[in-house]
């Protein structure tokens, strides 16, 4: 089969990957809706026990025996940043952010999309320092989601704007990725991790001998997931550090190329990844019983230092990074956008699901009741900004 018969037949990656992201959004929002219900429902008992059900071994000492909580978390949520950690290098390598002139206003908005929401937390919550844990919490974004409200809108939404909001997200989880391996580690394993910088260095050698086996850097991917966690660093991180030795091949002038290792490893993944493995993720980590809550519960300083964080500060620090950007001319706006458009964006923007919560659940680790307020306060910020966002690109701009 040629080489253009075969790009015929499977649709580019980024088209694939919005399409795949909206659809995989809706899946996600259904299973974050069915994790309430069984939490505040006569079903929540069988809930909560499901999720602290032991599974397995004890494989760190620093998390304990294995939990369906824990497989879902640190197991396969290392396939999702394997699949991020794919994303990323694609569009670095090959695609929309190959170039400096490219990756410019998608960085500037990221970094500042990141910041101003960490402010905004410590400005509300700084006066308590046992929640100075959470400040990343509102940092990140869930593309998943905010894909998905975009896709819901239809032709109102021009394809360069979701093509900037992709990469800003891909940016972001890229920072969020360094957040979790530099400010949620306390205690490193030195011996695991020496062993896995031995893997990384076996599998960059396979890269670079030119070895394009997709087992290879399968299987290093699973040992170097079990020494990462065993270290101490996050498991997740695995992921990550396994899809930068993947190769890829660089297709210019095409939308994909289907022989990349790397490309088909990112086709296979993501159909797993957008429909089961974050979904799952959403129900476990969802749930959240709100019997003795009230009207105070949502002025409660983690609570709305988070709610704040996202809604406020993501759209502050994206439109305001943009707006700066282009005022100056560092960069350029989309084409065939509106600021009102670019507006609305940075609004969805503050969708932060299931990077926020992931982060939550690392941030105040053995304190159930700051993580329950860390998923109301999630819920809050994200919806809001979703209402918000979508209310506002929903009306189409007046053409001149």
């Amino acid at each position: 089969m040629t080489q253009a018969k075969l790009r015929r037949e499977r649709p580019s990656a980024l088209r694939a990957f919005l399409s795949g992201e909206a659809l995989g959004g809706s899946v996600l929002i259904i299973a974050a809706v069915l994790a309430l219900i069984a939490a505040n429902s006569p079903a929540a008992v069988a809930y909560f026990k499901l999720l602290h059900l032991k599974t397995g071994p004890t494989l760190s000492p620093g998390i304990g025996p294995m939990t369906v909580h824990l497989w879902v978390n640190d197991g396969l949520m290392a396939v999702f940043f394997l699949l991020v950690g794919l994303e990323s290098k694609r569009e670095f390598v090959d695609g929309e952010l190959a170039t400096w002139k490219r990756r410019r206003l998608p960085v500037i908005a990221a970094v500042a999309g990141m910041a101003a929401p960490a402010l905004v937390y410590l400005a509300v919550a700084g006066g308590d320092p046992t929640l100075h844990r959470g400040w990343a919490i509102p940092a990140a974004t869930d593309i998943a989601f905010a894909i998905g409200v975009l896709a819901l809108l239809g032709s109102r939404v021009p394809s360069s704007l979701k093509l900037l909001l992709t990469s800003v997200a891909i940016v972001d989880d890229m920072g969020a990725v360094a957040i979790i391996a530099l400010a949620y580690t306390d205690t490193i394993h030195l011996p695991s991790l020496l062993a896995a910088v031995g893997v990384m260095l076996v599998l960059y050698t396979c890269n670079r001998r030119g070895i394009t086996a997709l087992p290879v850097y399968l299987i290093g991917f699973a040992i170097l997931w079990l020494l990462v966690l065993m270290s101490g660093v996050h498991a997740t991180i695995a992921g990550v550090l396994a899809a930068m030795v993947v190769p890829v091949r660089r297709s210019p002038g095409a939308p994909d190329d289907a022989g990349s290792p790397l490309h088909r490893l990112e086709h296979a993944l993501h159909p797993w990844v957008a429909y089961a493995i974050v979904p799952l993720f959403g129900f476990v980590n969802a749930g959240v019983s709100f019997a003795g809550s009230g009207i105070a519960t949502l002025t409660e300083p983690l609570v709305l230092a988070i709610a704040l964080g996202l809604f406020v500060g993501k759209q502050l620090g994206i439109f305001g990074a943009v707006w700066l950007a282009c005022r100056t001319g560092i960069a350029r706006m989309p084409a065939g956008v509106t600021w009102r458009q670019l507006y609305g964006m940075a609004l969805i923007a503050g969708i932060g699901f299931t990077m926020s919560l992931f982060i939550g659940g690392l941030a105040f680790p053995g304190r159930p009741e700051l993580v329950d307020a860390v998923k109301i306060g999630v819920l809050l910020g994200s919806t809001l900004s979703a209402v918000a966002g979508a209310i506002l690109l929903a009306k189409k701009p007046v053409r001149r």
